[in-house]
């Protein structure tokens, strides 16, 4: 979930420093015999490539088959002035552009950030924003965050709540998906990842990060960085004895790792300060990262374009010019080898 700030928002700490994520808001279930219903063409992503969880949604729908079945829409990676005409509001949020459309300057008007061919702007009600589609359902407050997934048939918001969305896309849709067979939550070992998840992959990774560089005291961040790496130096063990986190099936869990660890070099470690140690110091986790951009329906969501312009450009307070670092991180087109680890 990444959030969209106003001037005032970018205070989600308590009151030690420590960042404090925001809560989705919207949780309906797609699910037989329920208000909305499994439907071909009925449902509509929002989507930003350059946040993790969106991306990692983008590419389940590919996984299983899902593109013709439920559309989608990629944002700008550079956050807007959503309310453009309104001098007394000063959010600034995931916005719509088409390809080709001028330019956006970062909030404080600096740089200069085009409007590329990955780009789709939002076709089912024209909006101009990821916010006016969250007005448009009755929801002024937010936070205004992607992925979101939006009902054409009511004109409403169902979840803005990427773990939900993943697991419907994973087993409500099978009538539909040309790939049915591939399940994301293998029941034998869904116990397993789930305790993985919850003790240390996303409280010290996936948010981990984010706790490292939103944090507004030395102590919540002394915290949060030795969380990361204690965890992170865990993972590096483990995968060294097994393909994926949960052996020989690739799986959500995996995939959500992933999205943060592909971004570690070109973003965190110098945007985030997570720089200990970086990815391409640790030869199992890069194996492991190499191994799934390999996949097709991975490697296509990945646009280190608008990674690197989303996080250098979207939070001035940051990075007051917008200046985008040259990294884009390790190769990952290379041979991994990691298949062996499945015999």
């Amino acid at each position: 979930m990444e959030t969209s700030k106003s001037d005032k928002s970018n205070t989600r700490t308590d009151e030690r420093g420590a960042y404090k994520r925001s809560t989705s808001a919207h949780r309906h279930i797609i699910r037989t015999n329920s208000q909305y219903l499994p439907e071909a063409d009925r449902y509509h992503l929002h989507i930003a490539l350059a946040c993790p969880w969106a991306c990692g949604i983008l590419v389940a729908l590919g996984l299983k088959g899902l593109d013709g079945v439920i559309s989608h829409s990629i944002v700008h990676p550079t956050w807007g002035k959503t309310k453009p005409d309104d001098n007394n509001d000063n959010h600034y949020g995931w916005v719509y552009r088409k390809p080709g459309d001028e330019p956006l300057s970062n909030p404080l008007g600096y740089g200069s950030f085009g409007c590329d061919d990955a780009l789709v702007p939002d076709e089912v009600t024209n909006a101009d924003s990821v916010r006016a589609i969250y007005n448009l359902s009755g929801d002024d407050k937010g936070p205004f965050t992607t992925p979101m997934i939006y009902d054409k048939q009511t004109n409403a918001i169902v979840n803005n709540e990427s773990t939900e969305i993943m697991r419907m896309l994973n087993s409500e849709f099978n009538e539909f998906a040309k790939y049915p067979e591939v399940d994301l939550y293998p029941t034998e070992i869904q116990d397993e990842l789930q305790d993985l998840n919850d003790s240390m992959v996303y409280p010290n990774v996936n948010n981990g990060v984010y706790r490292c560089g939103f944090a507004k005291s030395q102590n919540a961040y002394d915290r949060a960085v030795a969380h990361l790496f204690e965890s992170l130096d865990k993972l590096e063990e483990m995968l060294g004895e097994k393909r994926y986190l949960g052996g020989d099936k690739f799986t959500w869990l995996d995939l959500r790792l992933f999205m943060t660890l592909v971004r570690f070099d070109p973003v965190y470690v110098t945007y985030f300060k997570t720089n200990k140690k970086r990815l391409v110091d640790y030869p199992n986790l890069l194996g492991y990262v190499q191994d799934i951009y390999s996949m097709e329906d991975v490697k296509r969501c990945i646009n280190f374009d608008h990674i690197k312009t989303h996080y250098f450009t979207s939070h001035p307070v940051f990075n007051t010019f917008g200046i985008i670092p040259a990294y884009n991180g390790p190769d990952l087109n290379v041979e991994h080898g990691r298949e062996k680890l499945n015999r």
